[in-house]
């Protein structure tokens, strides 16, 4: 499994073809995921086998974005598919690849431990103090797209989701849940009558 090589091309690839205007679901998102996958994976205690498939999948997981945000999930398990072997990646490894990409498909349904690892990293952000600045990224991509209107409406969206969401993985739970619960009533504080 080449890694390290299948990383290098995929990050360049998304730097060069995600479009521009996402403001959220970009290259430093790409990276966040990874970063905390990586790290809710070393708390998780996986194997170093485990830990590359489940990085490969924090690299791919929204590659789909590079031909429009319609399923986006499918689009990076074929962008996936694609490039892997090439990397000496097995069926069987590139299958469970495949599996994380489609777990992080709202709403989440992990069927393993390494999916909810990854659906937990995807959505990190919700419980950390940097929540605010990477939401307002969403924001912003979301208007581009004409999905909201106000950042009143947004808010609500954004309640309805944090109500529905809840971390699957024991460390995300204890590091990540007090925090999006202030992050919680912090939007809904917002939120005009």
């Amino acid at each position: 499994m080449q890694f390290e090589r299948a990383k290098e091309v995929i990050l360049e690839k998304l730097n060069k073809e995600l479009p521009k205007h996402l403001s959220y679901h970009s290259v430093s998102h790409v990276t966040d995921v990874y970063t905390a996958a990586e790290y809710i994976g070393m708390l998780e205690q996986i194997n170093k086998n485990d830990m590359k498939l489940l990085l490969t999948a924090a690299l791919f997981h929204d590659a789909g974005f590079m031909h429009g945000p319609n399923s986006h999930e499918e689009e990076s398990c074929r962008i996936a598919n694609h490039y892997l072997p090439g990397f000496n990646y097995a069926i069987d490894e590139i299958e469970k690849i495949n599996g994380m990409i489609m777990a992080t498909k709202l709403p989440q349904m992990p069927k393993t431990a390494l999916e909810e690892i990854i659906c937990d990293a995807d959505l990190d952000y919700l419980g950390r103090d940097d929540f605010f600045p990477i939401s307002n990224n969403l924001y912003a991509e979301f208007s581009y797209a004409g999905i909201v209107n106000n950042e009143n409406d947004w808010n609500k969206i954004q309640v309805a989701f944090f109500e529905k969401h809840h971390y699957f993985t024991n460390s995300a739970v204890r590091l990540r849940q007090k925090k999006k619960e202030e992050n919680l009533s912090l939007i809904k504080a917002k939120i005009k009558a």
